[in-house]
């Protein structure tokens, strides 16, 4: 009743645990972004459907526009079941998320689009306190949603949403720490060509909404809006994570994840700085 679908770029490593974590459905699909690894290899010894589909040069995580990427697989993919189940490759599906979607997907109800928890390790400990939002739309009728924005997206859901209870386990430092810098480096260019977009299209930001919208992921965008707007973004990232958030109670893990978290920030606020200094030079 659920087919799944796994996005991908140079997964090797991650994808044979995450593949053996939906061994459940026989509809599994890798959106594969031109890799150059045994990616494509592995996914097809597993029996998964491969699409590969590529964007030149690009440099973004998905080798393009993030949403136009997720949005084309969508729309294209021949998902064989009206529910489709989202996953990356260091992401794995626990025992009790499978019954809880399975019983989601089989009892009549309203809901489009599912909520479900994820659960974020590092450093051998699961990071429960200092994530911003363990909550992610990943289970949902592919006709009833879409994606915005280059990076970091966000899933706009058309029809009411409900939450299930299970986890989605998932492994951010399972390629090193390095990795993890190298690629937020990357996302940090990207947020902050967003950023100055937004401002040179005078995008429609609601000091309300990022209070009161009913919808998560409105609210989420409105959210991220407003912390653009504030002044020493990077330290009150860390005051939010570590303190408002009580990261402190995830010990050692909590307090790197969230210096490096603002050190990500500090990444985008530079290049923000950097990007407006250069275009009013031109």
């Amino acid at each position: 009743m659920i087919s799944v679908l796994i996005l991908t770029k140079n997964e090797q490593q991650d994808l044979p645990g995450c593949l053996e974590s939906v061994a459940w459905s026989d509809d599994v699909h890798v959106y594969d972004s031109m890799s150059t690894d045994d990616t494509v290899a592995i996914a097809e010894r597993f029996g998964a459907k491969v699409t590969q589909r590529g964007y030149g040069e690009s440099k973004l995580a998905f080798g393009g526009d993030e949403s136009a990427h997720r949005n084309w697989g969508l729309s294209n993919l021949p998902f064989k079941y009206p529910w489709v189940f989202v996953i990356d490759a260091d992401e794995r599906v626990t025992p009790g998320l499978l019954a809880a979607m399975n019983a989601a997907v089989n009892e009549p109800n309203v809901y489009v689009a599912f909520r479900i928890q994820r659960r974020d390790f590092f450093m051998d400990t699961w990071l429960k306190h200092v994530q911003t939002s363990p909550f992610y739309i990943r289970l949902f009728k592919p006709e009833k949603i879409h994606h915005e924005r280059v990076i970091n997206t966000v899933t706009i859901v058309d029809g009411p949403i409900g939450d299930i209870a299970g986890y989605l386990d998932h492994f951010p430092f399972s390629k090193g720490i390095g990795h993890w810098v190298d690629r937020h480096n990357a996302y940090s260019r990207f947020e902050a060509q967003q950023i100055v977009e937004n401002r040179a299209n005078q995008a429609t930001f609601s000091l309300k909404k990022a209070f009161m919208a009913k919808d998560f992921n409105e609210r989420r965008f409105h959210q991220k809006e407003l912390f653009y707007r504030l002044p020493f973004r990077p330290f009150i990232k860390f005051l939010i994570l570590y303190v408002g958030k009580r990261g402190f109670l995830d010990g050692r893990a909590g307090f790197t994840y969230a210096m490096l978290q603002s050190i990500y920030e500090y990444f985008i606020v530079l290049k923000t700085r950097e990007l407006e200094t250069n275009k009013k030079k031109q």
